[in-house]
């Protein structure tokens, strides 16, 4: 079997999928992209595909030893997120030439299905206890929002306590059985960091999600004190060498490496098997499409240390389209009781309508994220 075309589509509301074919007519999806920058991941598929057409698609392994390896500069989220969707197809396709879902080709499923959690608030959070409410109601167990708007490198202690107020009101109108995820999202700089940890400590947040950047990540020494609230990093972290001192270090508690950045689903078992090791628990980064979904529920199924998975279902950024709008059977994502099953057909678990992708695709679209300015005129993190 060959690889004979790689083929791109930029769908709403800000997504890249690939389809790659092969002579024997099998094909698998990748979801390689990233946000705001899917005409520059767009363009290092193209370049890596010249390697790969009249290969082999079954040796993902040295398929990816090649693309990584074989550049003198490597990493990176441009790299490593056209990789990774490249190599989410390459196993689409192994599982579908074996009749078997991936995490079948990877050691066997250790669970029938994870839990999930939602996303509340949007970019600046408002609105959070009625829609916390409204998860609830739809059958959630676990939410997420972002702690804080953007903050400057010492801010003022109001916005400390309106993000205090938020999920304490949460926590009155729900009580403490419902999993409360707080996004610091990079946005929050040490100092400040330090202040919100320990004020949000006595509401018992689930996590804390990168509260710092990751180009800050030695921060996390002296914010951890402050705090006994799990600590999860890694979204922007690429690949097992950028993991590896995050893991060494010890400073944090949950891994969320994205399928879609980190270098695909057999890279991130490789991290998650790092993890393990350190006890740390495993919580797969996924705020997009479909495609990246399916393969992290893949990466959940074959790994012991995975406790939860983001996903996008009606997401503040899903404007134009939506996570269902692109796969023929929607039930293969049903939310029950806050959990969902992993799906057990062959390759990803997924059958793509191939049909809207091309519609869709027609259209496209120019997804930028938010940019954000302090009051006094300097850039601010968001």
């Amino acid at each position: 079997m060959k690889i004979t075309k790689l083929e791109l589509f930029k769908v709403k509301p800000r997504w890249l999928f690939l389809k790659i074919e092969t002579d024997e007519g099998i094909s698998g999806w990748g979801e390689p992209i990233i946000e705001g920058r899917p005409n520059t991941v767009k363009a290092a598929v193209e370049e890596l595909s010249e390697y790969l057409i009249g290969k082999d698609p079954m040796k993902i392994e040295d398929h990816f030893q090649v693309l990584y390896r074989s550049g003198f500069y490597r990493g990176g989220p441009v790299l490593t997120s056209a990789l990774s969707g490249i190599e989410q197809a390459l196993w689409d396709i192994k599982g579908k030439f074996y009749n078997a879902p991936v995490y079948d080709l990877l050691g066997g499923a250790c669970r029938n299905k994870v839990e999930v959690y939602s996303w509340i608030g949007g970019d600046r959070p408002s609105g959070v206890t009625e829609a916390a409410k409204q998860k609830v109601k739809e059958g959630f167990t676990a939410i997420k929002m972002n702690a804080t708007d953007e903050l400057h490198y010492i801010d003022s202690y109001s916005k400390v306590e309106q993000a205090v107020e938020r999920i304490s009101s949460i926590r009155e109108a729900l009580g403490f059985d419902l999993k409360i995820g707080l996004d610091f999202h990079g946005r929050v700089h040490k100092a400040m960091a330090k202040v919100l940890v320990k004020e949000l400590e006595p509401f018992k947040p689930m996590f804390i999600e990168e509260p710092v950047l990751p180009e800050n990540i030695e921060a996390l020494r002296d914010i951890v004190p402050h705090t006994t609230i799990p600590i999860a990093t890694g979204e922007r972290l690429y690949t097992r060498w950028d993991f590896k001192k995050v893991l060494a270090d010890g400073y944090v508690d949950i891994i969320q490496p994205d399928l879609s950045h980190t270098g695909g689903i057999l890279e991130a078992r490789k991290i998650a098997s790092m993890a393990e090791a350190y006890d740390m628990a495993v919580a797969p980064h996924c705020p997009l499409g479909p495609i990246c979904l399916a393969a992290s529920l893949q990466l959940d199924a074959c790994t012991p240390n995975a406790f939860i998975q983001e996903q996008s279902l009606d997401i503040h950024y899903n404007k134009g389209g939506d996570l269902l709008d692109y796969v023929k059977d929607p039930d293969v994502f049903k939310y029950k009781n806050g959990y969902v099953e992993i799906p057990n057909g062959s390759g990803l678990g997924i059958d793509i309508d191939e049909e809207k992708v091309r519609m869709a695709a027609e259209e496209g679209h120019n997804w930028k994220p938010p940019f954000w300015r302090l009051e006094d005129g300097s850039v601010a993190e968001r």
